[in-house]
C-alpha cells in the first residue's frame, strides 16, 4: 500500500466521520426542539397557531422525528471512526518520516 493512499484513506475517513457527526447532531436537535408554546410565551400574541412555525413540531408525531438513541449511537460510532481515521493517518505521516530519515 502506498503511502498517498493510506494518507488518503486517513483523511476520507475523517470526513465521513465529520458528516456523520453532523447528520446525528442535526437529529438530536431535531429531537429536543423546544417551541416558545412549550414555555407558554407568546400564547396571547398567537392568535392564528395554524402559521405558527412551531405548531408543525407540536403536532408531528414521534414516528416522524429521529430516533434519539440512535442518534446518539450514531455521534459515539463516528467518534470512534474520527479515533481510528487520526491514526491512519498519524501511522502514514510517521511511516513517511521514516523512510525519508532512511533514505537520506
Amino acid at each position: 500500500m502506498e503511502i498517498q493512499s493510506a494518507l488518503a484513506s486517513g483523511l476520507q475517513g475523517f470526513q465521513k466521520a465529520q458528516g456523520d457527526v453532523t447528520e446525528a447532531a442535526e437529529d438530536i436537535a431535531a429531537n429536543l426542539a423546544v417551541s416558545p408554546e412549550d414555555f407558554g410565551i407568546g400564547q396571547e400574541n398567537n392568535t392564528d397557531n395554524a402559521a405558527s412555525p412551531y405548531t408543525a413540531s407540536k403536532n408531528a408525531s414521534s414516528a416522524e422525528l429521529p430516533d434519539l438513541t440512535k442518534a446518539v449511537v450514531d455521534l459515539k460510532v463516528a467518534e470512534f471512526q474520527a479515533k481510528a481515521s487520526a491514526d491512519v493517518i498519524q501511522t502514514a505521516d510517521e511511516t513517511l518520516g521514516t523512510l525519508l530519515d532512511v533514505r537520506v
